[in-house]
């Protein structure tokens, strides 16, 4: 029969030399304990770090089954569900042996994971942010992005529109000093158009004065 006692009590004064300062007993018999497990840089800064404190407790099988492992606390975690159930995967990966150095461990590594991940979101968030500025900036710089199509026909109603003024200052300058072209004339003098008319109005009728033409009668005989 397997002595877990004697592994237990091997395993908890190893703990013990190794976390001396993250080591906290809570109960002896059965054994249980809390081992504060922290990133690297989580003295320095805890914004940029994460902290959770783990409790243990041993069941009589241990290490033949897992301990009964309990997230205490966290502090800066994205998701603590996701931790547990890391921590029960790994567990049962290691039934058999001792496994709390490797679960504290397995822990740390994960809660780094959880703050490169983070700070890689908010890299690419930044740049994202960053490109649509640019973007918008660059369409409000560049306006409608112009072809070949679009900046001809731009050029056409340019040209049109320039000789339209053209025209239209030639003819102020003709009225104002008074020369007008007789097809002008002709455009803006009304009164011929209602000459026109009036002799429509009397149906093309012209009265001959024939004694006009006796005398051309008289010298061809």
């Amino acid at each position: 029969m397997t002595d877990y006692v004697q592994e237990r009590e091997d395993e908890l004064e190893a703990i013990q030399a190794i976390y001396p300062e993250e080591y906290q007993e809570i109960s002896f018999d059965p054994a249980c304990f809390q081992i504060t497990v922290k990133t690297d840089n989580y003295e320095e800064n805890p914004e940029d770090g994460a902290l959770c404190t783990l409790q243990f407790t041993y069941t009589p099988n241990y290490p033949g089954e897992p301990p009964i492992v309990q997230i205490d606390s966290c502090e800066n975690v994205d998701d603590e569900d996701e931790l547990e159930e890391f921590l029960t995967m790994t567990a049962d990966e290691n039934v058999g042996m001792v496994m709390v150095f490797t679960l504290v461990s397995a822990l740390q590594e994960k809660l780094q994971q959880q703050i490169d991940d983070r700070k890689q979101r908010e890299v690419e968030e930044k740049e994202q942010q960053k490109m649509k500025r640019d973007a918008e900036e660059q369409i409000r710089f560049e306006g409608k992005r112009v072809t070949i199509e679009t900046f001809m026909a731009w050029q056409q109603s340019f040209y049109d529109e320039l000789q339209l003024k053209k025209e239209q200052e030639g003819k102020k300058e003709a009225m104002k000093s008074g020369k007008l072209t007789g097809k002008e004339l002709f455009l803006q003098d009304t009164t011929l158009n209602e000459s026109d008319i009036r002799f429509l109005d009397d149906d093309g009728a012209v009265e001959v004065d024939e004694s006009l033409f006796e005398e051309f009668d008289d010298v061809e005989d």
